[in-house]
């Protein structure tokens, strides 16, 4: 089996880059652009007036808050196009607890499409997860990772920061923040015998991006992306700050990540995400990194049967391995999609995912018992998507240092949901 999905590893990294790149990518039309605009499901928001709900607030759900629902939204040009109100409200069935945002933003340079925002958050966390700023707005109707997160932590967060257009293909972002964190499970973090469970961090976050084939509109609801030309090239430097309001901990937290993808005349792709992260100082646990991963910590195959994520590691267990240090490379080849029906075309998707990290002074985080990433951790699948309705199935097998000793724990079986409208 292992020679098997090695022999996958390398299918899928030789059709990566044998295939023979398309010289030009269809880009959508002024038509197309207007419609994507006007389709909530497109952009996320449902205009009601001067007010654009967002419809990511509408319902969620993980194992922590259960059922979660919400509501929130933006103002739009209706009201001003000067300044804009936004802000949610929603609330767990399990855990009971409102979580809010309130904030507002100015423009201050609109050729530039220069904003200052200042918002008040009042919510939950992953442990371990890492976004850089100036990703573009992501909406799904579907958030297929977050069912199965189980750790959190807790959040007030105060924070301020400008967001610049330096060019069309050049964004970037520069954040103050401070939070109180307030944990959801025994973790307690040991500095100098000193133990801290509940503290407060101050942060200084600039974030760049560079897409250098990317051309976009901005609607009132924001930038909204319509043709993604990669490669996109992120970088993203926060500096925490010890002695600010009470904040406990100084650090240096680095983030690099090549996002690159290739189209071909015969309508197959290849999706190529590199990403680097590095945490220097005194950072809990709560600040340092995971590599996404996608799988319940339930026994057997069936019982873990659930539903895939777009870039996580879905044969690695959550809490299994958190880092300081860690570098991930994924590639996804897409072939060309089967031509059953108009209605039917499924999409066979081969996938390798690997995973390099460390943690220094593993001992200072006690109460959760987990693993380092110092050993390269593998796995490899297959995706069959979009057979019905949006749903497919993925198999993933995972191999290597990382392989556990019963067969069926190396196995992740789950479904896929990709839908358009």
């Amino acid at each position: 089996m292992r020679k098997v999905l090695l022999f996958l590893t390398f299918l899928t990294f030789f059709s990566a880059f044998a295939q023979e790149p398309s010289i030009q990518t269809k880009q959508d039309t002024t038509a197309s652009q207007q419609e994507k605009k006007q389709n909530p499901f497109n952009t996320g928001f449902y205009p009601i007036g001067f007010f654009d709900a967002d419809l990511k607030y509408l319902i969620k759900y993980n194992n922590y808050e259960g059922l979660r629902i919400g509501f929130g939204g933006v103002t739009n040009n209706r009201l001003s196009e000067t300044y804009k109100i936004s802000g949610y409200v929603a609330r767990g069935f399990i855990d009971e607890q409102i979580k809010y945002s309130i904030g507002g933003s100015a423009r201050l340079n609109k050729d530039k499409n220069t904003w200052l925002n200042a918002f008040y958050v009042k919510d939950i966390m992953e442990i371990g997860a890492s976004n850089f700023l100036t990703d573009a707005r992501v909406y799904s109707v579907f958030e297929p990772r977050l069912v199965n997160v189980t750790q959190f932590y807790k959040h007030r967060t105060w924070q301020t920061n400008i967001q610049h257009e330096f060019s069309p293909k050049f964004y970037s972002e520069f954040r103050l923040s401070k939070s109180k964190i307030e944990q959801t499970l025994a973790y307690n973090y040991v500095i100098n015998n000193t133990l801290y469970n509940n503290y407060t961090v101050a942060e200084a976050t600039v974030s760049m991006r560079y897409s250098p084939k990317t051309n976009f509109f901005t609607a009132e609801d924001g930038r909204i992306e319509y043709f993604d030309g990669f490669p996109k090239i992120s970088a993203q430097i926060t500096q925490g700050v010890k002695g600010i309001e009470g904040s406990d901990f100084n650090y240096t937290k680095l983030g690099l990540k090549f996002d690159y993808y290739i189209k071909r005349r015969n309508l197959s792709s290849t999706h190529i995400l590199w990403e680097n992260a590095l945490a220097l100082g005194d950072v809990p646990l709560t600040h340092l990194y995971h590599a996404y991963p996608n799988n319940p910590t339930k026994g057997k195959i069936l019982k873990r049967f659930s539903v895939a994520g777009r870039k996580s590691f879905e044969t690695m267990y959550f809490g299994e391995f958190f880092s300081d240090k860690l570098t991930t490379l994924q590639v996804r080849h897409s072939l060309r999609r089967f031509n059953i029906s108009r209605k039917i075309q499924p999409e066979l998707v081969l996938i390798t995912r690997h995973a390099l990290g460390d943690l220094k002074n593993k001992t200072d985080h006690t109460g959760l018992n987990f693993k380092t990433l110092d050993q390269l951790y593998s796995e490899s699948g297959v995706e069959l998507n979009k057979i019905l309705f949006g749903f497919g199935l993925s198999f993933a097998y995972r191999y290597g240092y990382y392989s556990l000793p019963d067969f069926d724990d190396n196995i992740s079986l789950k479904f896929t949901f990709y839908l358009k409208f």
